[in-house]
């Protein structure tokens, strides 16, 4: 059955799935520049984000909020989290009561240490929290857009609505998976592009496989010790939304974290580096926030410690590995350590 689906973002996520609903569904893309809108419905291409695909004439771009929402029973969130307050907040006169809602934002709110779950509560009325699901898992946009074979997980506090979102977008190459821990599957998908920039600067130094997968095991760790700390369940970390996002984050070619770290661990500076990127790589920002919220939540994140630290230019990218290699030692088991 057809169902009427509605992306705000079109950044590369939102601009997949967008091109996957529509191969069933009517679809309405909401651009927030006006020229980028009426590029996509001129030449039926995205200009900024994966612009050699062609967009199909169910995708419908507008730079209108109100005309993107019109009789939406299906609203995506993808755009980035530094702009979902804003967006949902221009977005809540003219939502469906009885829409529901899936964010993909990967990501806390810097000034607030919030969620992206947290912060679609405070800015919607209550009528819509229950009809909030969260998709997140190793999901690179440009693979689904090539409709390369992609496995992720939608959770909400009522499954039954992950589960009507599932049934709507799985297909042949895109797997939906349902879940009912919210917190751990938000946790999981902001804090692994912290990681990611971890593993990136060790590639990028140069110090080895073995490096490499300490990071990524001990990164899992501290994920986990936030999420544990914030009320969600241990084993969602092992999970499409935490070992899975983090594999492919940690590791893929096309991750813009990694690239981060990569050029981090190079010796180039952080601002030189975003000055030259086109897409939002959320682990710089998550990276501050996470660290605060640890601090809050009295959890030990010595690696997330290390690349907020060469972020801010207190530590080279060689000291602060140094730093964590020679810490205290202690037990792999013990959760404070």
């Amino acid at each position: 059955m057809s169902v009427p689906v509605a992306v705000l973002g079109a950044g590369s996520f939102g601009t997949c799935l967008a091109m996957l609903a529509s191969r069933e569904h009517d679809v309405t893309l909401w651009a927030r520049d006006e020229a980028v809108a009426a590029a996509m419905a001129r030449e039926r291409r995205n200009p900024g984000y994966l612009s050699d695909l062609e967009l199909p004439e169910t995708v419908r771009p507008t730079a209108d909020l109100g005309e993107a929402l019109a009789d939406r029973e299906l609203v995506i969130v993808a755009v980035p989290s530094h702009g979902v307050r804003e967006v949902m907040g221009r977005a809540r006169a003219h939502l469906d009561p009885e829409a529901i809602l899936v964010s993909t934002v990967k990501g806390i709110e810097v000034e607030t240490g919030a969620r992206m779950d947290e912060v679609l509560r405070e800015s919607l009325p209550e009528v819509h929290h229950p009809k909030m699901v969260f998709l997140s898992g190793p999901s690179f946009a440009r693979e689904v857009a090539d409709r390369k074979p992609t496995s992720v997980t939608l959770a909400s506090e009522e499954e039954a609505y992950a589960i009507s979102v599932q049934t709507t977008l799985s297909c042949p190459w895109f797997r939906c998976y349902s879940h009912s821990d919210v917190v751990g599957v938000e946790v999981g998908g902001a804090l692994k592009n912290v990681i990611a920039i971890a593993v990136g600067i060790c590639d990028g130094l140069e110090i080895g496989m073995n490096a490499r997968a300490g990071l990524m095991t001990r990164g899992l760790n501290e994920m986990t010790r936030i999420g544990v700390a914030l009320g969600a369940r241990p084993t969602t970390f092992l999970g499409l939304s935490g070992m899975g996002d983090l594999l492919l984050t940690c590791t893929g070619s096309l991750s813009r974290n990694r690239s981060v770290g990569l050029e981090l661990g190079r010796g180039r500076k952080i601002e030189e580096i975003l000055e030259g990127m086109t897409q939002v790589a959320e682990g710089v920002r998550t990276t501050h926030a996470a660290c605060r919220l640890a601090g809050t939540l009295g959890v030990e994140v010595p690696i997330m410690q290390g690349v907020r630290a060469i972020l801010d230019g207190e530590l080279e990218p060689a000291d602060a590995g140094r730093l964590l290699m020679t810490r205290q030692l202690g037990s792999e088991h013990d959760f404070s350590e």
